[in-house]
């Protein structure tokens, strides 16, 4: 999705550099808080209908500081992932695209908090991680800190299980993962459907050569 330059223009003014250095250092705080405070600090925060309704109204942001994990080297690592994907497709978009599409993620889970009672940051994690990996298909991460596997093949692995998760799951876990990822879809939609289009005529080539070959 293309944005007008003179829209861009207006709307840069409302949005935040580096947003997501204040998402990391956020998480990281609320992490280091948590584990004095023995955890209490995250049921605080979780983002659920009926105690925003009740005048909560902080948890419609504070979800999104929430780690995605209580386990220290699982936390830093997830922290300093998401750091190096956000800041490249930020640099790859603009300030102004990336804002948009961090929000609307954000919107996206109030939207099915409000519908299921509840919502979490993990598809809003998920849908930056799908972003980068739309944008960079190529690149290699070390899977178990030893073996190299392209992003792409794990953003397909992921988007085979919640594709599974959302076959299987009830009626809010099904719109808890479709309204998350709606700023996905809306921005990136277009690119997917290319980039899986480029696959499958590489594959296509591929055995083409080789069935002439033999």
């Amino acid at each position: 999705m293309r944005l007008p330059f003179e829209v861009e223009r207006k709307l840069r003014k409302f949005c935040v550099p580096g947003l997501m250095n204040y998402v990391v250092a956020g998480t990281t705080v609320t992490y280091l808080v948590a584990m004095v405070t023995r955890f209490g600090l995250i049921g605080q925060m979780a983002l659920q209908r009926d105690l925003v309704f009740q005048g909560q109204l902080w948890r419609l942001i504070t979800f999104v500081f929430l780690p995605s994990s209580l386990s220290p080297l699982w936390a830093l690592l997830s922290l300093y992932f998401y750091f190096l994907i956000g800041t490249h497709v930020e640099n790859r978009w603009g300030t102004v695209k990336f804002n948009l599409y961090y929000w609307a993620g954000i919107l996206g889970a109030i939207a099915a908090a409000m519908l299921t009672g509840y919502a979490t940051n993990t598809f809003l994690n998920l849908s930056l991680f799908f972003a980068f990996a739309i944008l960079n298909p190529e690149a290699e991460v070390r899977l178990f800190f030893a073996i190299p596997i392209q992003i792409k093949y794990l953003a397909l692995a992921n988007a085979l299980y919640y594709l599974y998760v959302f076959i299987v799951g009830d009626w809010s876990t099904r719109a808890m993962i479709l309204f998350s990822l709606l700023n996905l879809f809306l921005f990136l939609g277009g690119d997917f459907i290319n980039w899986v289009r480029r696959d499958v005529c590489y594959w296509k080539t591929r055995y083409n050569f080789r069935k002439n070959m033999r």
